[in-house]
């Protein structure tokens, strides 16, 4: 853990070469939990040295999906490789003229020199604040390139000199990055740079145990975001994902996590991502919402008109919401309509209006014309789903609740499955159920 005087800095250093991929999100929010923890700083940069795969809608992407998430970083100005070559190229230099690395002519590949590292051949011994104390034979790696030409500096050189000149004290970062760190060792130790300390996290495993790929289903932050998951519920899963706080609690704010994240905590091995366990963080954040927070996620989500009766009914959100996890799942069923018979009337033949299918419709019509008498003397001020049921309900149970309640469903929703009756009556309201009701009475 960080010494007493020391001020932690971590860093987040994604490749924009894709969109934001949800480990590396989970690597940065570890990160994030970490130096603020102890009251340090998180750094961002981005590693854009890839001319042909980096791209400025992923490096767009990155900051933007970052920012969604709530995961701040210290410094105001995004530091980006691409803009640094002269400061590499003087390290670079130093590195020659000392000669810690040298100008390798090469028999094989696209170039005819390289620069390479004038490997010491030697044991690097770390020790892994989650992994304990590992240790490399360096002689396996040879003589490793570090720069395609004294002017063209590549991955391991740029990472630590970058790392050293923000400062970075640890190093967060999933557990590939093991075989990475004796080359970065070995570096800092030819150009003078102090070593941070490392901490290697578990990789994010499909449900088959294998890597987390786009073959399983949504990968990146904008899947989740574009398919109506909250950012809180994002985070907070992410953070259980390799990490146990040591308690029963699963709900965390940012905050929280912040206070209670220690990385004695993490776990060694691989973490399953389970969607279903994501939905239900999510179905947690959004019953915290309020009405208004409700209508406003799920604008994206339904056709203008559609959000327009929404917003003159708020009471319809948490009907629509009770079955599904994620505003998307919302919009689909909308999509799909499922829920048509809040934003017109219902259509539906005859015979659905019997229950189970089989019945008079002479008495169904009798029975309907009574749950409209009923109705209609109630007081509109007074007209909600209990009042609704404690008028009914007495002449449900005489006649029986399937033969009353049934037809009644149906006609003020066209649906088999829907809200009961009495919830649904609150929510159109007195009018329009009756309206409803007389439609399937002429339909009879």
């Amino acid at each position: 853990m960080p010494d007493a005087i020391e001020k932690v800095i971590t860093r987040f250093p994604p490749s924009p070469t894709g969109f934001l991929h949800i480990g590396r999100a989970r690597t940065a929010l570890f990160n994030y939990l970490f130096a603020n923890h102890y009251k340090g700083s998180f750094v961002f940069r981005l590693e854009d040295t890839d001319t042909e795969r980096s791209k400025p809608e992923y490096a767009t992407d990155i900051i933007e999906s970052l920012k969604w998430l709530g995961i701040s970083y210290a410094n105001k100005e995004v530091w980006r490789q691409s803009e640094r070559s002269s400061v590499y190229k003087s390290h670079l230099k130093k590195l020659l003229e000392t000669g810690a690395a040298y100008i390798s002519k090469e028999t094989e590949g696209e170039r005819a020199e390289v620069v390479r590292f004038k490997n010491p051949n030697k044991t690097i011994t770390f020790t892994d604040l989650v992994r304990g104390e590992i240790s490399f034979d360096t002689a396996d790696l040879s003589d490793f390139v570090i720069a395609k030409s004294p002017e063209e500096p590549l991955y391991h050189l740029a990472v630590v000199i970058d790392d050293s000149e923000m400062g970075v004290t640890h190093i967060l970062r999933g557990e590939d990055g093991i075989s990475n760190t004796p080359r970065q060792i070995l570096l800092q130790e030819a150009m003078g740079f102090l070593r941070p300390k490392y901490a290697h996290i578990p990789l994010i495993l499909a449900p088959d145990r294998s890597k987390l790929s786009g073959r399983h289903g949504a990968v990146s932050v904008r899947d989740y975001r574009d398919q109506g998951y909250l950012p809180e519920a994002v985070i907070n899963y992410l953070a259980l994902l390799g990490w146990n706080p040591g308690t029963d609690q699963e709900i965390f704010s940012l905050r929280e996590l912040v206070e209670h994240f220690d990385l004695s905590k993490v776990q060694k091995g691989g973490a399953i991502f389970n969607v279903e366990k994501l939905n239900w963080f999510n179905k947690q954040y959004i019953q915290k919402l309020t009405p208004a927070e409700k209508i406003a996620n799920v604008q994206n989500f339904i056709s203008k008109e559609q959000f327009g009766v929404i917003q003159q009914n708020p009471g319809l959100i948490d009907l629509m919401m009770e079955r599904i996890s994620t505003f998307g799942e919302l919009g689909t069923a909308v999509k799909v309509g499922d829920y048509n018979y809040f934003f017109g009337k219902p259509v539906y033949e005859k015979n659905a209006l019997l229950w189970k299918g089989v019945g008079d419709f002479s008495k169904v019509k009798d029975r309907l014309s009574a749950v409209k008498e009923l109705i209609e003397k109630m007081s509109s001020d007074l007209f909600n789903r209990v009042s609704v049921k404690e008028v009914l309900w007495p002449y449900a149970e005489k006649e029986g609740r399937g033969e009353v309640l049934w037809p009644l469903r149906m006609s003020l929703s066209g649906k088999e499955k829907s809200p009961d009756p009495f919830v649904l009556s609150e929510v159109l309201g007195k009018k329009e159920t009756l309206e409803r009701i007389t439609t399937a009475l002429n339909l009879l």
